[in-house]
C-alpha cells in the first residue's frame, strides 16, 4: 500500500521535486500549516547541518550585567549580616530573624510585584525594586538599633522581589523561544560568579569594619539601576511589551498546564535543598563533624558553586536541544543523591566532592526550569502573576527547609536532617516524570510554547517521511495534532 500524505490526503508521487516540502508548525490552534517555500518555518531533515545559533539579545545582556554587579554587592555583605546584628547585644536566634525577615518579605510581597509587572511594566519594577534595596541597604550602614536593621532589610526584600521577578518577566519577553535555557543559564552564570567574588572583595575590606560594605553594596546597586535605565531602552521593551492585545496570563490558566504544576513542585524543591539547607545547615554540620569546621564550610559552599558553574556551561544549550524535562529530572535526581550525601562524609574531601556534585545537579535543572515557565508563558503576553507564584515556591521552601531540617538534624542527627531534603528533590523529580509534560517548541510562532512534543516524539520514533512528490518532506501517517486532544 502506498503511503498517503496526512496533509494532503493524496498518494505520494513524483509530479514536485522535494524541495516543494511542506510541514506542520506544532504551535497549535487552526490554518498551521506553511510552505518553507514561502520562507514561514523551518524543517531540518536527518543528516542535513544545523541552522546557525541564534545570539543573546543586547537587552538580556544588559541584564546579566546587572545581575553580575548585584551578585557582587550582595556577596560583600551576606556573610556580615547576622555578626553585624548581633553587635547590637541581641540573641542568636533574633540575629538570625535578620536574614529570615528579607526571605519573609519576598514570600509575601510577590503577589504584589507580579501584579505590578502587569500593569505598570518589567523595566519600570526592575529599577524601581533595584533603587529599593539600595536605599534600604544604605540606610543599614548607618543604622542606630537593632529594629531599624530588622525593618531596613524587610524593604529591601520587597525591593528584591520586585526587581527578581521582573527580570525574569523580562527574560520571558525578549529571549527567543529557541534559545531561552541558554540565555537563562547566563543570566545565572553571572548571579554565580559574582556570588563567588563578592565574599573575596568582603575579606579584603574586612579591615574597614562591618558598616562600609553596606553602603558599598547600595551603591553597586545603584549602579547596576543606571545601567539598566541607560542601556535598556524603554521603546524597545514597550516594543517587546506590547506587540500584541493578549491579556496577562493569570496564575489560574498556569496551573491548568501540568508543566507549570510540575515548575512549582521543582521549584519548592530547589528552594528547600539548594536556597535553604544548604546555606543554614552545611556550615553547622561542618562545624559538627569536622576540625576547623568554619574554613571547610566555606570550601564546600564553593565547591557546590564550582559544580553549579560547570553545569551550567552546557545545561542551558542542552536544554534548548534535547528538551526541559531530561535535564529537569536529571538534574533533580543528581542533586537529591549528592545532597542526601552530604550528612553520611566523614572527611572534608568527602564534603568537597559530594558538594560539587549538588552543585552540578542544581546547574543542571534550574535554566530547564525557568525556561518552562517561559514556555509556558510565551513572549506574547506578560505573565508577572505567574513568576511571582513560582518565585514564592522557592522562597517557601528556602523558609520551611532549613526549620524542618534543622529540628531533625537536633533529633535524628544530620544524616536524617539531609536525607529528607534528597527525598524532597526525589519527590519533585518523580513528579516531573509522572506529571510534567515537555514545552520545548518545534517551531514557536505564537509566543506560547504550544504542544509540540508531540510531533517531535513521533520524528523520534521513526515516522516514514516521503523522498519526492508535492507531499515530500511530510509524515505519511499524521501523530496527534496540536490542540486536538488533552492539554496535559
Amino acid at each position: 500500500m502506498r503511503p498517503v500524505c496526512w496533509l494532503h490526503g493524496n498518494p505520494v508521487c513524483a509530479r514536485r521535486p522535494a524541495a516543494a516540502r511542506v510541514r506542520e508548525v506544532s504551535s497549535g490552534g487552526k490554518n498551521n500549516r506553511r510552505s518553507t517555500d514561502g520562507g514561514g518555518g523551518r524543517i531540518r531533515r536527518p543528516g542535513t547541518a544545523r541552522p546557525a545559533a541564534e545570539t543573546i539579545p543586547a537587552e538580556i545582556r544588559v541584564l546579566v550585567a546587572a545581575a553580575f554587579i548585584i551578585a557582587v554587592g550582595f556577596g560583600l555583605i551576606a556573610p556580615i549580616i547576622p555578626q553585624f546584628a548581633r553587635s547590637f547585644d541581641v540573641s542568636m536566634a533574633a540575629a538570625g530573624f535578620v536574614v529570615s525577615v528579607f526571605a519573609l518579605s519576598r514570600l509575601l510581597f510577590a503577589p504584589q510585584s507580579g501584579r505590578l509587572v502587569d500593569r505598570l511594566g518589567s523595566r519600570k519594577v526592575y529599577i524601581t525594586g533595584l533603587v529599593t534595596v539600595a536605599t534600604a541597604t544604605g540606610l543599614v550602614a548607618v543604622a542606630q538599633t537593632y529594629w531599624q536593621i530588622l525593618l531596613l532589610r524587610g524593604i529591601a526584600g520587597i525591593g528584591s522581589t520586585m526587581f527578581t521577578v521582573s527580570a525574569m518577566g523580562l527574560i520571558v519577553r525578549i529571549a527567543p523561544p529557541s534559545i531561552r535555557g541558554r540565555a537563562t543559564s547566563t543570566y545565572a552564570t553571572a548571579f554565580l560568579v559574582g556570588s563567588i567574588i563578592g565574599p573575596v572583595i568582603g575579606a579584603a575590606l574586612s579591615v574597614l569594619g562591618m558598616r562600609p560594605p553596606f553602603a558599598i553594596y547600595a551603591a553597586a546597586l545603584y549602579l547596576a539601576a543606571g545601567v539598566v535605565w541607560k542601556k535598556l531602552n524603554p521603546a524597545t521593551i514597550y516594543t517587546y511589551e506590547h506587540t500584541n492585545t493578549d491579556p496577562p496570563m493569570t496564575f489560574r490558566q498556569a496551573l491548568s498546564d501540568s508543566a507549570y504544576r510540575a515548575a512549582l513542585v521543582g521549584g519548592f524543591a530547589n528552594g528547600w535543598a539548594n536556597l535553604g539547607v544548604r546555606i543554614a545547615l552545611l556550615p553547622l554540620f561542618a562545624a559538627h563533624a569536622f576540625h576547623r569546621g568554619g574554613a571547610v564550610a566555606g570550601i564546600a559552599l564553593a565547591a557546590f558553586a564550582v559544580g553549579n558553574a560547570a553545569a551550567l556551561q552546557v545545561s542551558g544549550r542542552l536544554a534548548d536541544r534535547i528538551g526541559r524535562k531530561p535535564l529537569v529530572v536529571a538534574g533533580l535526581v543528581v542533586n537529591a543523591v549528592f545532597t542526601a550525601a552530604i550528612g553520611l562524609t566523614d572527611s572534608p574531601a568527602g564534603l568537597l566532592i559530594v558538594s560539587v556534585g549538588a552543585g552540578a545537579g542544581a546547574g543542571l535543572f534550574v535554566p530547564a526550569h525557568q525556561a518552562t515557565i517561559a514556555d509556558v508563558i510565551g513572549n506574547k503576553r506578560s505573565g508577572g502573576t505567574v513568576l511571582a507564584r513560582f518565585q514564592m515556591c522557592q522562597d517557601f521552601g528556602a523558609i520551611a527547609g532549613p526549620v524542618v531540617v534543622g529540628a531533625l538534624a537536633d533529633r535524628f542527627g544530620y544524616a536524617a536532617g539531609f536525607g529528607i531534603s534528597g527525598v524532597v528533590s526525589l519527590l519533585a523529580a518523580v513528579v516531573w516524570i509522572v506529571h510534567g509534560r515537555e514545552t520545548l517548541p518545534d517551531a514557536d510562532t505564537t509566543g506560547g510554547a504550544g504542544p509540540a512534543a508531540a510531533s517531535r516524539r513521533w520524528w523520534r520514533r521513526g515516522a516514514r517521511h516521503t523522498t519526492n512528490g508535492p507531499c515530500a518532506g511530510a509524515v505519511a501517517e499524521p501523530p496527534h495534532l496540536p490542540g486536538h486532544g488533552p492539554k496535559n
